[in-house]
């Protein structure tokens, strides 16, 4: 006889309060290991500061299953996925590259790793009168057996439960179906009271990186497009109190701002936030983190077949994110693709032709195409093509130590000048400045930003 202990804890208000409820068990029962009513859960994942371990692939099998209570709504958690409290673990990363299920409130500063690219499966809960940041489908509880969710080009669904007090954010990797059949197992909680604090979110606005009408004038670029100096990336949008540390040692820094293998969550990064830190005096290097090369090692990938028209197709959504997040027209996007084999000369076309998309559309749509990769894949490629639209300007990965621009052993100095060029030199490490740490890439600029 199994005994399993059930937490219930109300980090919102009135309902609950700080009782715990205990319950016994037996092992063969279907609604076994965690659950919680607010946010509180029973499970820690591992530290960050290393590669995780594989996440175990999802079961099927209903007795396999845990079942997390949060707010209105009941989730039942294949096994082999992790639980997260953020209310009790603030500093955790929402990572789109295993399968998790987060509940609560992101914390002000992340601990993530400086950068991921690829997802998996995963669910983010939170209240429903906190997160009216993006566009979701409004759908009850009650009605989640019925939900059908279509492929995208992002691989996100986003939904409000209202019912259940209840916002949604849920990732796939390669096909929406694991996802659906989460969150259609999914059910309300009879148990569950709502509070005041589970009104319906005021309307967004595309200042503050809402879905609203977006102002038919847009603010104009106040300064060159290009800059000059260091500038760091990390995977999540760091808190405006970390940007403000961080100011005096850095001048340029890059935002995910989506894509269908952005591996992490990005609650820090709105309009507000945009306009804040360029208000510090930092530059922007806007970044798209889309479908990678056929022969590259993520999972969500491009083909030869359809590389044309998703390269297109990622233009379009990386131009309507910048939008939402009040990036204006002129503005450059960079597209990250990632390192593949580029010796494998079917991969290599596939990715010449995804570009040559990708920059078109981009250009139609008023922004400015950038591309992001490694030097000896991607920009090399890219750079020695011909008959393909070229990138405005480029972000190459090389990561030998030094902070030079020119004078790269692979990347020619006629390519991409002046001001049109952005080294990665040094990978994922940790830095402290101003008395805040964060897991970064470090870069030379001297190149297109907003």
């Amino acid at each position: 006889m199994a005994k399993v202990i059930f937490a219930a804890h109300d980090h919102a208000g009135p309902v609950g309060g700080d009782v715990m409820r205990r319950a016994v068990l037996p092992s063969s029962a279907v609604l076994c290991g965690v659950a919680l009513i607010g946010g509180a859960a029973l499970v820690a994942g591992p530290s960050f500061g290393a590669e995780p371990p594989p996440v175990p692939a999802a079961s099927d099998d209903p007795a396999d299953a845990r079942v997390v209570e949060y707010r209105g709504l009941r989730v039942r958690v294949p096994a082999g996925w992790e639980v997260h409290d953020l209310d009790r673990d603030p500093s955790r990363c929402i990572r789109y590259d295993r399968h998790a299920v987060y509940l609560g409130r992101p914390g002000p500063q992340p601990d993530c790793p400086a950068r991921l690219v690829g997802r998996t499966e995963a669910v983010h809960l939170q209240p429903a009168a906190e997160d009216g940041r993006a566009a979701r489908t409004t759908v009850p509880a009650s009605r989640l057996a019925t939900l059908k969710i279509p492929a995208s080009t992002d691989h996100e669904a986003r939904l409000t439960l209202p019912d259940a007090g209840v916002a949604v954010t849920g990732v796939y990797g390669t096909d929406p179906a694991l996802l659906q059949r989460v969150l259609r197992d999914a059910e309300p909680n009879p148990d569950w009271k709502p509070g005041p604090d589970t009104q319906a979110p005021p309307e967004p606005n595309a200042r503050r990186g809402g879905p609203g009408p977006v102002d038919t004038v847009l603010s104009p670029l106040l300064d060159e497009p290009w800059a000059r100096g260091k500038g760091f990336d990390t995977c999540t949008a760091p808190s405006l109190a970390a940007m403000r540390a961080w100011r005096p040692s850095f001048k340029v820094t890059n935002i995910y701002i989506g894509g269908a293998a952005r591996g992490c969550a990005q609650p820090n990064l709105t309009g507000e936030w945009v306009d804040e830190v360029r208000e510090m005096g930092y530059r922007i290097t806007p970044t798209y983190v889309g479908l990678q090369a056929p022969c590259g090692s993520r999972p969500q990938r491009f083909t030869a077949k359809n590389a044309a028209s998703q390269g297109a197709k990622s233009a379009v959504d990386a131009a309507r994110k910048a939008e939402v997040l009040g990036i204006p027209e002129g503005a450059p996007i960079y597209y990250d693709m990632e390192a593949y084999k580029s010796k494998k000369r079917g991969c290599k076309a596939a990715v010449l032709r995804f570009v040559d998309n990708w920059v078109q559309k981009l250009e139609e749509l008023g922004y400015e195409p950038c591309l992001y990769s490694s030097a000896s894949s991607g920009i090399r490629d890219v750079g020695r093509a011909d008959g393909i639209s070229k990138p405005t300007a480029i972000w190459f990965a090389h990561w030998n130590g030094k902070a030079d621009v020119y004078g790269d052993s692979l990347v020619p100095d006629d390519w991409w000048r002046p001001h049109r060029r952005i080294k990665q030199y040094r990978g994922g490490h940790k830095e402290k400045h101003g008395g805040v740490t964060l897991n970064i890439d470090r870069n030379m600029v001297d190149g297109r930003v907003y």
